[in-house]
């Protein structure tokens, strides 16, 4: 994969958590922003009080990389989906779960490598 590829598929898919965030609606208040391709999630008023999420783009090493309240994880793009280099699992679902733990409520993130479709 070169650079400007890895620039494609890292803006999809931010595109896509954007979509997802701004479509929620739940009791549970996400704010999130966006400041040189890192994206940083507020999770205000949870159950567990107050926490954040970030998102951001290693472009010397073609990865993405989330972290959670529950710790740090990078993802390649392989077969067409970003996955986990630790387990495998999809990025779409480690977001989805990371999010609903650290929100209190369901939310899932739906993408083309994603669990529900």
């Amino acid at each position: 994969m070169n650079d400007t590829e890895f620039h494609r598929l890292a803006d999809e898919l931010m595109l896509a958590i954007e979509d997802a965030l701004d479509a929620w609606q739940a009791d549970a208040d996400i704010d999130y922003e966006i400041n040189g391709g890192v994206m940083k999630l507020t999770f205000e008023n949870t159950v567990s009080g107050n926490s954040s999420m970030v998102i951001n783009r290693q472009e010397p090493l073609h990865q993405i990389w989330l972290a959670t309240k529950a710790g740090g994880y990078h993802f390649d793009y392989q077969d067409h989906e970003w996955r986990c280099n630790r387990g495998g699992d999809l990025f779409a679902d480690v977001f989805s779960h990371a999010c609903a733990a650290q929100a209190g409520e369901t939310f899932t993130l739906k993408t083309s490598g994603s669990a529900e479709r």
